[in-house]
């Protein structure tokens, strides 16, 4: 039997607040966490500015001992999942903890760590001294591993990596082992630290983030006529999805449930989206599918719109076609805040729709004060300011490079 799937606990790491409360209200203020890179002298970098933490300790969430073991990637997510653990109010010594389980995702990993270890061997005298904790803190399944290791979960454990669609991949893939009937609970999620000489270097040579400089906080602009690339983020997003069972039986707080996922891929190109958003058309059918629901059943659209001159519009194209004829949807981009979190932006963004179907807020997109002659205006983009509205609901799209699509559904609780 196919089981309900709710959403009992959330937290949350980003540029613009520090837990879920805050960076919820951040989105609803409309606030940039864009600013100028303080990680490295970026003086040099055709980019020199990102969406970072702010006034982020890992010491103050964990020994220094163990902050020491790794990468921030990981640090970012132990943080995201503990206020998730304890918004849901999970006792774990009173369940079972073979049917809890871990699927968590990173992009990239621990490219920081990587960039360090190798650029002290290039430095030094050939000799190869590397730290042992250099593998562990690199891989991208280590979070997870992490995560399960500090709670004494043993139920299914892996990574997922699509790119940017990365810790949706990672909430659906928890929605069917749940569904499934392979885990009561599972913690989701991901986490990304790409903000370092080889991330920025690299992301500048494939002409995908933007160079704005004179005016960081405006910079990521989704839709907006020049726009010019995206603003690199860093952060977690933790999930906690449950079993309609388990939750009623400890009595759980529920926030939302999630319905439907769609996967796709757009075939096209290693970097580029399809020109006409074929495969986040077909993710969003696919979502609704599974839902079981109607475009005119979906009141809000977390775009992905990461500000990119071709992204934004081959999206939108792919919306048009979903939704034709729905005068009533609101899309946002809520990357022109928290810039674009690369795998952990789904999660983020998850997170924010959830919030919407539970409060009843559309976040705004901020930024865009010149609308793109090709993007449609049949929709509400919500620029500038959030608006109320009933939000029954909500659909989250990702895609990453390679052409991953990854789209999620959440649903208003009822019982």
């Amino acid at each position: 039997m196919i089981k309900r799937v709710v959403v009992t606990g959330v937290g949350a790491l980003t540029p613009i607040g520090n837990n879920a409360e805050l960076f919820w209200q951040a989105l609803l203020d409309g606030k940039s966490g864009a600013a100028p890179i303080t990680k490295f002298d970026a003086g040099k970098f055709k980019t020199r500015f990102a969406c970072e933490l702010k006034n982020f300790n890992p010491i103050d969430f964990m020994d220094k001992s163990e902050a020491r073991k790794y990468d921030l990637f990981t640090q970012y997510a132990l943080v995201a999942v503990e206020e998730a653990v304890q918004h849901a109010q999970l006792n774990f010594d009173t369940l079972n903890r073979n049917r809890i389980g871990v699927i968590w995702g990173s992009g990239n990993g621990g490219i920081g760590t990587f960039q360090e270890q190798v650029t002290e061997f290039v430095k030094g005298d050939g000799i190869p001294r590397f730290n042992p904790f250099f593998i562990p803190k690199m891989i991208l399944d280590i979070a997870a591993g992490v995560i399960s290791i500090k709670y004494g979960l043993r139920g299914v454990n892996f990574a997922t990596v699509s790119a940017c669609a990365t810790s949706n991949t990672a909430i659906l893939e928890a929605f069917n082992h749940i569904r499934w009937g392979k885990a009561d609970i599972i913690i989701t999620g991901g986490s990304e630290a790409p903000i370092n000489e080889v991330s920025v270097g690299g992301f500048n040579a494939s002409r995908a983030l933007s160079t704005f400089n004179e005016n960081p906080q405006i910079a990521s602009r989704p839709f907006d006529a020049y726009r010019d690339g995206f603003v690199m983020g860093e952060g977690a997003g933790a999930l906690i999805l449950e079993s309609y069972e388990s939750a009623i039986k400890r009595n759980a707080p529920i926030l939302a449930e999630i319905v439907g996922g769609g996967m796709a891929a757009d075939a096209y190109h290693l970097t580029g989206t399809h020109p006409e958003g074929e495969g986040a058309y077909l993710g969003m059918l696919e979502a609704m599918a599974e839902a079981n629901i109607q475009a005119s059943d979906i009141d809000y659209v977390n775009a992905h719109a990461t500000s990119t001159p071709q992204g934004d519009i081959s999206e939108m194209k792919a919306i048009e076609r979903v939704f034709a004829g729905s005068s009533k949807l609101n899309v946002s981009a809520t990357k022109s805040m928290t810039g674009h979190l690369l795998g952990a932006a789904g999660a983020v963004e998850a997170i924010a729709c959830i919030n919407a179907v539970q409060k009843n807020f559309i976040p705004p997109t901020i930024n865009t004060t010149e609308l793109d002659a090709a993007v449609s205006s049949a929709f509400d983009l919500t620029l500038e300011k959030a608006q109320q509205k009933n939000v029954y609901y909500a659909m989250s799209n990702t895609f990453g490079f390679g052409g991953h699509i990854a789209t999620a559904i959440f649903k208003k609780y009822e019982e």
